[in-house]
């Protein structure tokens, strides 16, 4: 679809994929004229593939928040596989195995969290391809005006107007508000001077990934038993050493999928990032040859596209709102994959800046002021993963001090995901928007309290870097610390060292709502009151 050059837009978003078409949908279906551009076409290879609740939770947000439906059936697998497509796998665990260099594997240094026991409740390992279609088309079934293969060569933007946007082919749309969702290479970042160089962020990290067809389930080729309760292969597998870690995220597995292919992701940090480096291949050739126990799952695997490899991951931006323009998504700011956190920041953004969009254009008042909240979100959900990243490569040098920091990541993700259920759950009863606004601010007693113990994480992790304390010391620290402000009743594993796996049954849920709500710290209770 072409559409004339001259017609006026209310948005102009660059940047067709998941997180451009998802905010088209929602803007188109509240009547506004969008147009969604991408120098790009659907289907593409996209990494970035692993759900976590707090993604498939602001999912079924939007879908009740803003009555679009058709999101529901990516809150679950089940709903993905029966309504999507049937190339995704499911994700019922987060699984972390510990290795070391020149050491057998020890079944006492692994983690898990069990995220659902069947598909209804399952995460997803999304074929990107086919999931960001699927917005896509959406987007444009409710009226969003699509311009794929087509390239913005120009841009000006005028406080009072709004945006003209120019084509490498001459054409010209003008929009009274602009949202860059393009990624790293943001033309709104490098226009305006926003990226932040050096970035702040302390994480430092690089990646080479590719999908793969005849990787094997690490449970059938594991050198020694483990004991944890799911099978590594029905999750997002990721084996941790002291310099990164390693993804595994297999879309065959379950009854459901026809899809043959597992994504691979090799991360590393340190001394690794660097210009110079070898061809991605040899690179994890030369990975897998140091450590034996992870190459028996690649003996007979053969990537089925050109690997990628990156430079630094991390980039971040000064400001992400300004004069009618945001950036959003990667356009902002990104870390790495570690926690899969990418799909959760970019529909929480999203949330937040539709709800002012569809305002100002029934207001027609598009000031900068408006947006100043959405820059908020995005940054602190900058500095949150930041936190966590580096506080986990830190961790990777030495088992008893990651086995703490994966109690502190998941500490934060438990309690942001329950607020998040928690206000969804008020909103669907009253429908009263202010509970997502109240959310979003991000200044409950538990957000802050939540947030304090990542600060804990991140600065006792630093003064293992400048050597002040040695790693076993850190650890006790953040036991000491998670332990002191009882952020969990005793019958739940967190602050207990000796137990490396969190199975949540729904007898522990149950009560631990009941303690939530009567015996828990004031900080919680207010919460979930």
């Amino acid at each position: 679809m072409t559409p004339p050059t001259d017609t006026p837009y209310d948005v102009a978003i660059l940047g067709a994929g998941i997180a451009g078409s998802t905010l088209a949908t929602i803007l188109a279906r509240h009547g506004l004229e969008v147009l969604l551009i991408d120098a790009g076409v659907h289907p593409r290879f996209v990494v970035g593939e692993s759900t976590i609740p707090h993604a498939t939770a602001t999912m079924h947000v939007l879908a009740e928040r803003y009555d679009i439906p058709e999101f529901k059936a990516l809150a679950n697998f089940e709903d993905t596989a029966e309504h999507v497509a049937k190339t995704c796998g499911q994700k019922q665990n987060f699984g972390f195995v510990y290795h070391e260099q020149g050491r057998p594997a020890d079944p006492a240094k692994a983690n898990q969290i069990v995220l659902a026991s069947g598909y209804r409740r399952a995460e997803s390992h999304w074929f990107r391809q086919d999931i960001d279609s699927y917005v896509f088309h959406l987007a444009v079934r409710y009226g969003a005006v699509p311009r794929l293969n087509t390239r913005i060569q120009d841009i000006d933007i005028d406080a009072d107007r709004g945006a003209e946007l120019r084509t490498a082919s001459g054409e010209t749309f003008n929009a009274r508000y602009l949202v860059d969702a393009t990624g790293f290479r943001s033309v709104l970042a490098e226009r305006f001077g926003l990226r932040e160089l050096p970035t702040r962020a302390r994480t430092h990290s690089r990646s080479l990934f590719t999908h793969m067809i005849g990787v094997e389930p690490f449970d059938d080729v594991a050198p020694v038993r483990y004991d944890q309760p799911s099978r590594w292969h029905n999750g997002t597998l990721h084996h941790v050493f002291d310099g990164g870690w390693l993804w595994v995220i297999p879309f065959d597995n379950n009854d459901r999928s026809t899809n043959p292919l597992c994504s691979v992701g090799l991360t590393l940090t340190g001394d690794a990032v660097s210009e110079d480096r070898d061809a991605p291949e040899r690179e994890f050739a030369a990975f897998l040859e140091r450590f034996p126990a992870v190459a028996k799952q690649f003996r007979s695997a053969t990537a089925v596209r050109p690997w990628v490899s990156t430079g630094r991951l991390q980039y971040s931006a000064s400001g992400t709102v300004g004069d009618r323009f945001c950036l959003t998504a990667q356009s902002a700011g990104a870390i790495d994959a570690l926690f899969s956190r990418g799909l959760a920041n970019s529909f929480q953004t999203v949330n937040a800046l539709a709800w002012r969009i569809i305002e100002a254009a029934r207001e027609n008042d598009w000031s900068t002021a408006r947006f100043a909240g959405v820059d908020a979100l995005q940054q602190r959900m900058f500095d949150v993963h930041d936190d966590l990243a580096y506080s986990s490569y830190v961790g990777f040098r030495d088992y008893t001090l990651w086995d703490a920091i994966f109690r502190v990541w998941h500490t934060y993700s438990f309690y942001s995901d329950a607020a998040l259920e928690h206000a969804l759950s008020r909103y669907v009863a009253g429908k009263d928007d202010q509970v997502f606004r109240a959310l979003e601010r991000g200044d409950s007693a538990l957000a802050r309290t939540v947030r304090g113990l990542l600060t804990t994480a991140r600065e006792t992790c630093e003064a293992v870097e400048r050597g002040e304390l040695t790693t076993a010391a850190a650890a006790a620290a953040i036991i000491d610390r998670i332990n002191s402000e009882r952020f969990f009743p005793d019958y739940l594993p967190h602050g207990k060292p000796e137990l490396r796996y969190v199975d949540i049954s729904q007898d522990k849920a149950m009560e631990f709502m009941r303690w939530s709500r009567t015996e828990a710290p004031r900080w919680i209770t207010e919460s979930f009151a």
